[in-house]
């Protein structure tokens, strides 16, 4: 628009007998909407962190809106503040993994579930009412059955606030956590159960009867078309949580190549189950500073490493001999031919056998974390 356009009109107005109050608002809103014109043609270089925009090919995946293979868009998740110090002896709950004491900037998240989406209706593949925040409740007396001899406790009520989540480090704002043990003083440990190889359906029915809570983290590659099997476990009460694609080593892989590990499981589980995953297990343990990026990227809150491991002939500890409260536990969905001829299920009954012999009971990862 030319300066000399409207400069003719408002003369034009004046002789004609236009009141000159309403020649200056007239002219005042023009003047307004040149700027507004001038200002939406600005080229946007990046995105609302000041980071490096991703390649087209995932912004264009990623970032659109949502569709029936990707998870809906929302608000940024809350941040927590870090926490000062760990609740007692031999707390190591969380990992300070910034060398050169900063991260780079982070990529953009994208599209983040909100609380307000609308979840499957219940007896659907949705969230239904099974995943409230609480932990599964099992049969008074199904604990015999599984070879254990008293029920599985039921675990503490879960904390109104969850517990604040830093580092051991100093804090870097705008990437998940990292954490190996809650920080709690309660007599409460979590287990988690990783990859999907074996799909025993009596573990249906233990973990039912002994309403066992765990988190399951699953990767698609050793899945395949059986996440119906899962679906079983899940409205059990038992998140699924994100194990990326095909279990790669991720740490010193290329940012794109890690997002799309991530990000692809994630659209997997949304597509089978109609929830984001919020948590992320990197396989094998392993990440560097680009996986929590890329984690972040995917829409992971946090991510949960392990203190604990349930091996063939028991637990193994990262650091000491025992469990301490708020330890989180590895185990695997294996069979006969992974357990030295053990069934799932009797690793399970022996997981839950060792958490009983030291005083502590199973919460629900995700009422904590």
């Amino acid at each position: 628009m030319h300066a000399s356009g409207p400069k003719i009109t408002y003369v034009m107005m004046i002789r004609t007998g236009f009141p000159r109050c309403l020649v200056l608002v007239g002219a005042a809103a023009v003047l307004t909407a040149c700027g507004s014109l001038g200002a939406a043609t600005e080229p946007h270089t990046g995105s609302r962190h000041g980071a490096p925009m991703p390649p087209a090919s995932l912004a264009s995946r990623l970032d659109d809106p949502p569709s029936p293979s990707q998870p809906p868009s929302g608000q940024e998740p809350e941040r927590r503040p870090p926490a000062s110090s760990g609740p007692g002896e031999g707390y190591e709950g969380y990992e300070g993994e910034a060398r050169d004491g900063a991260f780079p900037d982070v990529p953009p998240r994208s599209g983040d579930a909100s609380a307000s989406a609308s979840p499957p209706a219940a007896g659907t593949s949705g969230t239904g009412s099974a995943l409230s925040r609480s932990a599964p409740v099992g049969a008074s007396d199904a604990y015999r059955r599984w070879g254990l001899d008293r029920p599985l406790e039921r675990p503490p009520a879960p904390p109104a606030v969850k517990p604040a989540l830093g580092r051991s480090g100093p804090q870097q704002w705008g990437l998940p956590p990292i954490v190996r043990q809650v920080p709690t003083d309660q007599r409460v440990v979590f287990v988690t159960i990783d990859d999907g190889i074996e799909k025993d359906p009596r573990f249906v029915e233990q973990a039912r009867e002994l309403g066992l809570p765990f988190t399951a983290f699953l990767t698609d590659n050793v899945i395949g078309d059986h996440y119906d099997y899962f679906d079983q476990l899940r409205r059990l009460g038992n998140p699924m949580e994100n194990h990326t694609l095909t279990h790669p080593s991720l740490a010193g892989m290329a940012y794109d190549d890690q997002v799309r590990e991530i990000c692809g499981q994630r659209d997997i589980l949304w597509n089978r189950f109609g929830q984001q995953p919020r948590l992320f297990r990197p396989p094998f343990g392993e990440y560097d500073e680009t996986t929590l990026q890329a984690a972040d990227f995917c829409g992971a809150r946090t991510v949960v490493l392990w203190r604990a491991e349930m091996e063939t002939h028991g637990l193994a500890y990262r650091s000491g001999d025992h469990l301490l409260p708020g330890d989180i536990i590895l185990a695997h969905f294996r069979g006969p031919e992974q357990l030295e001829g053990q069934s799932m299920t009797d690793m399970i009954t022996g997981l839950v056998r060792a958490i009983q012999a030291q005083g502590f009971t199973i919460g629900r990862l995700e009422d904590y974390v």
